[in-house]
């Protein structure tokens, strides 16, 4: 049996952005002390999430990337020996910023990176105002515990991306988010496990928790938490995070399952791409 220990960690916005990175350093920290060999933070972990206001003062979070935190946290993977999916705002120049997750091997080794394709644009989600749409298609990342793939938040309701990333190998796709309740939550518990069982992988999902009243007062979303991870049959692996408290989640997936799934479901086999023109129709 291939096991692989992963890691999600849903938290509060601290206040700063130093303190917010090390607390993320401590759990990394945490999670290889608890075996963990991959751990993946939630959407734009540095910073609070400041979707919920269009304010330019915001622009300052973002950085190159890699850069000056996928230094510091390919540093702490190497120490560790820990694989990183570090979800980062990035600034590719003046003006070109984008909702990024650059992804660190366990040797501390740059893979490369992640750009969220889909950018909503609504209440407290004021995506545009922030991040061009993603222009680096949806690699699949060959890490020390296997192939890894990142779809990003308000990704997730786009089946299109789940599928690429399965064509390109991946084993264990991660979705870090910062999710409200309202019209998401039935889509929280439907669309990850429903992804999952159509394309045969391990889907993780680290979601923010907490309102970030200190930053945003009564206008705060208040995130749910509730970070889970599915198998390839779409079954939760373990139970679902707090709704509530700040948590660090580790989980054992067994990687011989997807070639098990696979088998029994032969979705790839069976797929009909010759008759799926119309779907990519503007």
């Amino acid at each position: 049996m291939t096991t692989v220990r992963v890691a999600l960690t849903q938290t509060t916005w601290t206040g700063d952005e130093e303190s917010m990175v090390a607390r993320h350093e401590q759990y990394a920290r945490d999670a290889a002390a608890q075996g963990a060999q991959i751990i993946c933070f939630q959407e734009l972990f540095h910073g609070p999430y400041f979707g919920q206001v269009q304010d330019a003062a915001y622009y300052r979070y973002a950085q190159a990337v890699p850069g000056p935190l996928t230094e510091r946290f390919s540093a702490l993977a190497a120490e560790l020996g820990i694989v990183v999916v570090l979800p980062v705002y990035e600034e590719e120049q003046p003006g070109v910023l984008y909702n990024t997750a650059a992804v660190l091997d366990a040797d501390g080794r740059y893979l490369g990176k992640y750009r969220k394709h889909h950018i909503p644009h609504l209440d407290r989600f004021w995506e545009k105002f922030y991040f061009r749409p993603g222009n680096l298609g949806y690699p699949v990342f060959e890490t020390a515990v296997g192939r890894v793939g990142v779809y990003i938040c308000y990704d997730r309701h786009f089946p299109e991306g789940w599928r690429a990333l399965g064509l390109g190998g991946a084993e264990i796709v991660f979705n870090p988010n910062a999710s409200k309740p309202g019209q998401s939550n039935r889509l929280w518990e439907l669309e990850q496990p429903a992804a999952a069982g159509a394309n045969g992988y391990f889907v993780c999902v680290p979601n923010r928790v907490g309102s970030e009243t200190d930053e945003f007062g009564e206008i705060a979303v208040p995130f749910y938490g509730t970070s889970y991870v599915v198998d390839p049959r779409g079954n939760f692996v373990g139970d679902k995070g707090s709704g509530t408290e700040p948590e660090l989640l580790v989980r054992d997936l067994d990687l011989d399952l997807i070639r098990e799934v696979r088998s029994d479901w032969q979705f790839y086999r069976d797929r009909r791409p010759d008759s799926y023109d119309a779907l990519v129709r503007p």
